[in-house]
């Protein structure tokens, strides 16, 4: 075993983008509500990524059409089928047989986990922690779920890697003070590497050698 295996670290996980290929699903049903009921933001399906379900449902106009919008998001996520990306569970597995704790750090909320579960019974027994967006105050990019879950797993958020794909969530990330590595699917490389430490086009890119390896900005 080399040297960076020795390490103490933790992983923390953003799911939509890093592990789960559904981003793409999402950007098309919120490009349709946009246009639906519009909310005068541009390109609004890109700028809310990352953000916590009740901040995206107010910038919608009232009640009323916040509730449509919401029934038709539940509606959708229990007809999505939720993929992930190719390699993202086996380098998941990795980490476990390197003892490496883990935690999945999402904005979505419970509801849409469980539909989750429902396809992949096994994902929740693969984290150590699993935080979504209704266990915190404060919605990304603010950086308390990524503190609320160092302190969860029991490491220090300064020994944790955060994988991350949203503008939100790469803040988010950084501004925790975790060594940030920006996965490139929601973003182009430019940007990812702007608020990142490492850039990757998908998590199956690494061994868990490399990942410990990656060096801080």
């Amino acid at each position: 075993m080399s040297e960076n295996m020795n390490q103490r670290c933790g992983v923390l996980f953003d799911l939509d983008g890093v592990l789960l290929d559904s981003e793409g699903q999402y950007s098309i049903f919120w490009e349709g509500m946009e246009k639906e009921y519009p909310t005068g933001i541009p390109e609004f399906a890109s700028y809310i990524k990352g953000f916590h379900l009740t901040r995206i449902l107010g910038y919608f106009s009232d009640d009323m059409v916040r509730k449509e919008v919401l029934d038709k998001l539940l509606e959708f996520e229990r007809n999505m089928r939720f993929e992930f990306f190719p390699g993202a569970l086996e380098f998941v597995e990795q980490l476990r047989d390197n003892g490496i704790p883990m935690a999945i750090v999402t904005s979505s909320d419970r509801k849409k986990m469980q539909a989750l579960f429902e396809q992949h019974p096994a994902f929740p027994t693969m984290f150590d922690q699993i935080i979504t967006g209704d266990m915190v105050t404060k919605a990304k990019p603010d950086p308390e779920c990524f503190l609320t879950a160092a302190q969860q797993i029991g490491i220090d958020i300064k020994e944790c890697i955060v994988f991350e794909d949203s503008r939100n969530g790469l803040i988010a990330a950084r501004d925790s003070g975790a060594r940030v590595i920006g996965v490139a699917t929601t973003l182009s490389r430019a940007e990812v590497s702007q608020l990142s430490d490492f850039t990757i086009d998908a998590v199956c890119q690494l061994t868990v050698e490399q990942m410990l390896s990656c060096p801080r900005k």
